[in-house]
């Protein structure tokens, strides 16, 4: 199949031949630059001048080299000007020598190290010095922490704030204070994705009057089973509303229960409820918390709830601190998974969401309510405590 002929634009033209006659430049170096083929720029610039014969004006010798000087000084301005955009925090106080070549060694391939050290105020001769001198101590366990603070950051998929990142450390031997990993973080540019603002969505179901609120924000618990909490939430997906609804074990932070669907009946809270009793031991005095939303207030949800001998709770409409440790959790959720990716069917959501629930959330997440350990690692040292006992 022959190729399609290219089509340009009478403004397109009409810059290119500019480019080529008001500034003095070669045909075939501007036709490079704009991706065209020489003759047919040359064509353009032939065709300009013979409809416009008296237009041009001949530059004479020393015309032209100044027109090259100021060519060359608007180069060295764009570069200059992108050069200070990146470096920019090294012209603030107190900022080290070693810090600014460590800076122009990580862009010598980018800049010319002659301009990087003018721009900057550094000796082009102590730079060369410092790149032949063996680095430090420091210098060497620094480069070794950046290295094992991008892999810890990268493997919580960018979620991990400093102070995780610290405990993941600790938790592999490595000493260093939490100030320490957020400056190497702020120097990688490592930012962790953030939550958007919280919105009030419960209505009150008509009976909410008659329940109590059992937990009353003490969100913890002396072994597994003992307190839960519950709460539904919506997901965007180009195929509309995915609804999740959890059940989250306050001695273990794990969601132990879960149930999506493209509706909002009290069957999808139940089927979340039910899957946490089958997953976790329920203590005789049970207490499930959650909003005060017409699902959970519902005589089926309530039924459910006797039948498995649990106690419900609710706390106050609109009032997200009753319920914080279930509303946390989408929080972490909808930060770290549901805003950052784009769902085209409920299906790829919920593969998604189920994912990030029992691979990453109640696995590999620390958890700063456990001391930075993991949803599994809490329960394994609560069974070994028992068969210890």
């Amino acid at each position: 199949m022959a190729q399609k002929r290219k089509k340009f634009s009478p403004e397109f033209k009409d810059e290119a031949v500019r480019m080529v006659i008001e500034q003095s430049r070669p045909i075939a170096q501007v036709a490079r630059e704009l991706g065209l083929v020489e003759g047919t720029l040359g064509n353009w610039v032939n065709a300009y001048r013979r409809a416009h014969p008296v237009e041009e004006t001949p530059l004479t010798v020393s015309e032209r080299a100044r027109l090259r000087e100021l060519e060359q000084e608007n180069r060295e301005l764009r570069m200059k000007t992108e050069f200070l955009g990146k470096s920019g925090s090294l012209l603030r106080p107190g900022v080290s020598v070693n810090e600014k070549y460590e800076f122009i060694d990580g862009e010598k391939d980018n800049f010319p190290v002659t301009k990087m050290c003018a721009w900057i105020a550094v000796s082009k001769s102590g730079f060369y010095a410092w790149r032949t001198r063996p680095r430090s101590a420091t210098a060497e366990r620094r480069v070794e922490l950046t290295i094992l603070i991008r892999h810890i950051f990268e493997e919580s998929d960018e979620t991990y704030g400093y102070r995780r990142v610290h405990a993941a450390l600790a938790r592999r031997g490595v000493q260093a204070g939490p100030e320490l990993v957020r400056a190497l973080m702020r120097n990688l540019g490592l930012v962790p994705c953030q939550p958007r603002p919280w919105r009030a969505t419960t209505i009150a179901g008509e009976h909410a009057e008659q329940t109590p609120d059992l937990i009353r924000r003490d969100f913890t618990a002396d072994a597994p089973g003992q307190k839960l909490v519950g709460d539904i939430t919506y997901v965007h997906t180009w195929a509309g509303f995915l609804y999740l609804a959890t059940v989250i074990d306050c001695h273990t932070k794990a969601v132990i229960g879960w149930s999506m669907a493209d509706h909002m009946k009290t069957s999808l809270i139940s089927d979340a409820i039910t899957m946490a009793a089958g997953r976790t031991r329920l203590a005789a005095d049970c207490i499930f918390h959650s909003d005060r939303g017409t699902q959970y207030t519902s005589l089926e949800f309530r039924t459910r709830l006797d039948e498995l001998g649990i106690r419900p709770s609710v706390g106050r409409t609109g009032v997200c601190w009753d319920n914080a440790m279930a509303e946390s959790f989408f929080g972490a959720l909808k930060t770290e998974l549901v805003h950052r990716t784009a769902f085209p069917t409920r299906e790829h959501a919920r593969r998604s969401i189920s994912r990030y629930i029992e691979v990453f959330y109640n696995r590999k997440r620390l958890h700063s309510g456990l001391g930075y350990k993991t949803p599994a690692e809490a329960q394994e040292e609560h069974d070994s405590m028992q068969l210890a006992a």
